[in-house]
């Protein structure tokens, strides 16, 4: 049986596109095809999913004012998404010259050269101090070893590991998509010590001690002779919020930013806030 013309045309369109497909390699380009679970330096090459990826990304509320670092970047699609997807500026460092290499042209093809940088180097020699948000998808081992690094970075930092956690480092957000799961941590200040702290306009001063596990934080407030443990402590990044009572038995809740040796924020009675000041003792 002969086909018309036109179905005879569409019938050859479609054997030659599905040749084509099946020409292409699942992963990579025609110089360079990795695959699923080839050895790397310290681990082995496995992609996150895209809506991982976009969800990873959503987590750590990224924009177009975050430096974004993605540790063991791969073919590039984390510094890429954050890019084309949110705007923001990224940098992947890739251990694997050829997977870096293959990055670089990905960059390319997605249009963010300006806005995406890939280093082919070892995450433990590379600098990422500077990144507002770090991506990674490791080993626990490699986690752990990093998490002295992390904590050390600007206390505010994201950072967002597929799949492993960081040890006795509570999670502050834990992520499921399509049955894989995502830690996210913000980097917390280092508050742990003796603060005097006072209202600005001179009606208050107190002495507060505060003791510090990672993100977990307790102490005590002294005022006057008194002294009574913090209410509701929480640490997220470089935000300290606590309440007590005062000697005049109301509700006093203080809410500050941490910066070094400094905090600044409000202290609040009966919801009317006054200016704070905090100094580390």
């Amino acid at each position: 049986m002969r086909l018309p013309y036109r179905s005879a045309l569409l019938l050859a369109l479609f054997v030659a596109t599905a040749a084509i497909a099946q020409s292409r390699p699942e992963h990579g380009d025609e110089v360079y095809q990795p695959s699923v679970g080839q050895p790397g330096k310290d681990v082995i090459w496995v992609p996150t999913p895209d809506a991982l990826v976009t969800r990873m990304l959503q987590a750590t509320k990224t924009t177009r004012d975050d430096l974004v670092y993605d540790l063991g970047s791969g073919d590039g699609k984390i510094p890429i998404a954050a890019a084309k997807e949110f705007g923001a500026t990224a940098v992947g460092i890739e251990y694997n010259p050829e997977m870096a290499d293959l990055a670089r042209r990905n960059v390319k093809r997605a249009g963010v050269e300006g806005r995406v940088q890939i280093i082919t180097g070892d995450i433990f020699n590379e600098d990422f101090s500077k990144a507002t948000v770090v991506t990674m998808y490791l080993l626990p081992e490699l986690n752990l070893k990093l998490r002295p690094i992390i904590l050390n970075m600007k206390p505010g930092t994201r950072v967002i590991s597929h799949q492993f956690n960081m040890g006795d480092w509570e999670a502050d957000e834990i992520l499921n998509v399509e049955y894989r799961n995502a830690y996210l941590w913000y980097v917390p200040a280092q508050i742990a010590g003796e603060w005097v702290i006072k209202e600005d306009s001179g009606g208050f001063e107190g002495l507060v001690t505060l003791s510090q596990r990672y993100q977990r934080v307790g102490g005590t407030i002294t005022t006057g002779a008194k002294t009574q443990p913090l209410l509701s402590p929480t640490l997220n990044g470089d935000k300290l919020a606590f309440s007590f009572i005062d000697s005049e038995n109301s509700l006093r809740m203080v809410r500050a930013t941490v910066a070094g040796t400094m905090m600044r924020g409000d202290l609040s009675r009966y919801g009317r806030p006054t200016t704070l000041t905090g100094r580390r003792r």
